[in-house]
């Protein structure tokens, strides 16, 4: 494993990051804690020390299941992460109260990496207004957060502004190959470490967009003297860049974990060469041409009042464009999203244009609009 320093704080962190938040979980949705906890445990054994969650990560239960994953020493084996969660602070008393209560959940008396999370421009100025810079550093004075930090959303002007409000430590944003000029972005990722943060990176394959093996796209990869799948291509592009700290990946499978432990060890700053960066261009290129809604999967406009699997929805509309396979596509929307599992349906055809959904979306995405196309696409 390799390891990298925040300028701002004491520990070495593993280049590669846990992140809670696409846990392995069973047919009822509910985290498979068995096989979840043996994926953070085997992470931690091969040298990953850096564990991220949220509040709101799988329904609630994220921050909980970490916890008891945490169990029997692995605590003291890792940074542990997690977010304050933005959009339910209505005073200064309850960002105190949700602290108290993620110590709590978290089995733990200290967080290391504690984040304002999901800021954007509404936020930022409710928070701000309450005095949360103050609550970071009366928590940081007490002991029950150790490194202070913000998740982003919105973009580069507030993210500058957001950076220069306070002796932040670090900061988390998305970041990958299709997203370089979108959100914080590279000016806000240079902007940053310039001011001497930490980033820590979230999304470096879109949500999985960019692990597909894809007709076009696997030739353009396959022109490189080094052969690797595209996943690996996606997280080694990240970790090029020296002012990245942390890559978190959120890993469903063991496998997913083997495989992004073994290529850690690969991850080095400016290692790439010029003839392989040069493919990132060709691959983007070709992919945006394809992918229609680019939507991360990151479920934050979920549970929807009518009961639409948002992200689904958007998942399979893309997969019929990207493989050009309508019928399988179809195939899977009607069993995923038919009621298979828990017996009511949660079809794009549900949606009643309320725009609840809209107002979480990180992304800005016309969800309503959206919506519509997968309704024409799939039918009702």
């Amino acid at each position: 494993m390799l390891y990298r320093k925040m300028k701002k704080a004491a520990p070495e962190l593993s280049i590669l990051g846990f992140g809670c938040m696409r846990l392995p979980t069973k047919d009822n949705g509910q985290i498979d804690e068995a096989l979840a906890t043996g994926m953070i445990r085997y992470a931690i054994d091969q040298g990953v020390n850096y564990v991220d969650t949220a509040y709101s990560y799988h329904n609630g239960e994220s921050e909980p299941f970490v916890g008891r994953a945490l169990a029997k020493g692995y605590r003291e084996k890792v940074n542990l992460a997690t977010k304050l969660p933005s959009w339910l602070i209505k005073s200064r008393e309850d960002m105190d109260g949700y602290l108290n209560e993620q110590l709590g959940r978290l089995r733990t008396d200290h967080i290391d990496f504690y984040l304002v999370h999901g800021l954007n421009q509404q936020f930022w100025e409710n928070l701000s207004g309450l005095g949360v810079t103050d609550f970071l550093d009366d928590a940081i004075a007490d002991g029950r957060i150790r490194y202070a930090g913000f998740s982003f959303h919105d973009n580069t002007a507030l993210f500058r502004q957001i950076v220069d409000s306070y002796d932040w430590t670090f900061a988390q944003i998305q970041y990958n190959f299709m997203d370089e000029h979108r959100q914080a972005g590279t000016k806000g990722l240079e902007y940053a470490a310039k001011k001497g943060l930490g980033i820590v990176v979230m999304e470096p394959i879109r949500g999985g967009l960019l692990a597909r093996d894809l007709k076009g796209i696997s030739e353009i990869w396959q022109t490189a003297k080094v052969h690797r799948p595209p996943s690996a291509w996606a997280l080694r592009w990240v970790w090029n860049h020296p002012e990245v700290t942390v890559v978190l990946s959120g890993m469903s499978t063991p496998e997913q974990v083997r495989q992004n432990v073994a290529l850690a060890k690969t991850g080095f700053a400016d290692s790439l060469t010029r003839t392989e960066l040069s493919l990132f261009g060709k691959v983007r290129k070709e992919l945006e041409k394809r992918i229609i809604i680019p939507c991360t999967g990151c479920k934050y406009c979920v549970p929807c009042p009518n009961g639409v699997s948002i992200p689904e929805c958007f998942e399979m509309f893309n997969q019929g464009h990207i493989y050009e396979d309508k019928e399988q596509a179809r195939q899977h929307y009607s069993m995923a999203l038919g009621g298979f599992f828990d017996g009511i349906p949660h079809y794009a055809s549900l949606c009643k244009e309320c725009g609840e959904c809209e107002e979480k979306c990180p992304q800005s995405l016309p969800i309503r609009e959206n919506l519509k196309r997968v309704e024409e696409y799939f039918g009702k």
